[in-house]
């Protein structure tokens, strides 16, 4: 847990300024969250350029293992106690970290960063689908379900349905919807097993990040070699993806979520695509047609009408004093994912849950790729 803050006296006339100054400094750090996460594909793509799938998975959740180990030493935060937290921890780092990071990195060996990123934008969707039958709360209405009509035929835009999905990888392709669609189980798996363990946040993303970084650990050496030699600039991709994308970015996710809560901060998911696309294109020199951006405007709106809640006066007596999950990513997008969070509890003092990389639901917040 996080050090307790000690009481404080009210805030006194000369305070305000810096008070309004820290809550306008929010919306630096949301841009700052959007470029990290939206730039993680073109860095995933880099990556695969030097090193295998594998390899690129491990190196960025070696380094935003490293990030966020430093925060939690910063903040005193201690580790989770009991076996069953870690188990559940277990869990959501391979459904959260460690299988959806993998499953980018293949997927963009066969496909654009920007159809990579546009694939991530559907984790609300499949967010939305999965937790009517599995969250009871969750109660379909005409707008969400009409926004998962929506967005499914945005992503059949995306793949241009009409002409077959001719030349479309569609092993890729599938590789990095099937990666989305885990951040969605992932995140409902969370918010069932792990939103109410008395943990920081910020404790429950580091041993979660470091959990998956062990798994990877395990799991690299036995399908790669080490490498022939290293080139610089596809390191430094892997660099930038953990660092930044999988560690900082969570840092900064939880500073937006604690100061404007998870509603205004999970409107970084409708920027990552717009900037993973704008990414690549400026930089790797990836082309679209029109359907792409088209499609990906039809997602995001469909994305937009799932995370739509039920006024005050439908909510049911149960639900009154909680709060939705927020993220990631997880990311994250890092995520982080990333990456993209767990269940806040009201009111925190924490950040957003582990991991961001991408969240289901009202989860949903900053998709960690």
């Amino acid at each position: 847990m996080s050090p307790a803050a000690p009481p404080s006296a009210p805030p006194s006339p000369s305070s305000r300024p810096a008070r309004t100054s820290r809550l306008l400094d929010w919306r630096v750090r949301f841009g700052v969250l959007a470029l990290i996460w939206g730039f993680s594909f073109l860095f995933i793509k880099v990556g695969t350029e030097g090193f295998a799938p594998f390899q690129v998975t491990f190196g960025r959740l070696l380094f935003g293992t490293a990030v966020l180990a430093v925060a939690m030493a910063v903040k005193r935060d201690r580790l989770p106690r009991g076996a069953r937290v870690w188990g559940h921890l277990t869990v959501a780092a391979f459904l959260l970290n460690a299988l959806p990071f993998s499953l980018f990195a293949y997927a963009e060996l066969t496909i654009p960063s920007t159809l990579a990123g546009i694939c991530n934008a559907t984790t609300p969707l499949w967010g939305m689908l999965l937790s009517l039958v599995a969250l009871s709360e969750d109660r379909p209405t005409r707008v969400r379900a009409a926004g998962l009509g929506i967005g499914f035929i945005g992503v059949l835009t995306v793949l241009g349905a009409w002409q077959g999905f001719s030349g479309l990888d569609v092993t890729g392709t599938a590789l990095a919807l099937l990666a989305s669609f885990s951040y969605a189980v992932g995140w409902i798996y969370v918010r069932r097993t792990l939103s109410d363990t008395g943990v920081s946040h910020l404790s429950l993303a580091g041993s979660q990040v470091g959990l998956a970084t062990l798994q990877l650990a395990l799991v690299t050496p036995l399908f790669t070699s080490v490498p022939e030699s290293v080139e610089v600039v596809p390191l430094l991709a892997v660099i930038a993806l953990g660092a930044l994308g999988t560690g900082y970015a969570m840092l900064l996710q939880y500073g937006v979520v604690a100061e404007v809560g998870p509603t205004t901060a999970s409107m970084v998911t409708y920027f990552i695509p717009v900037i993973a696309t704008a990414a690549g294109v400026a930089v790797l020199g990836e082309q679209l047609a029109w359907n792409t951006p088209v499609g990906a405007v039809i997602v995001l709106a469909g994305a937009a009408l799932t995370q739509t809640r039920a006024s005050r006066r439908t909510a049911s007596p149960s639900r009154v004093g909680t709060r939705p999950a927020a993220a990631g990513k997880a990311g994250t997008r890092d995520g982080a994912l990333a990456g993209a969070s767990a269940p806040l509890p009201a009111p925190a003092s924490h950040g957003p849950g582990p991991g961001p990389e991408a969240q289901a639901g009202h989860a949903a917040t900053g998709t960690h790729p």
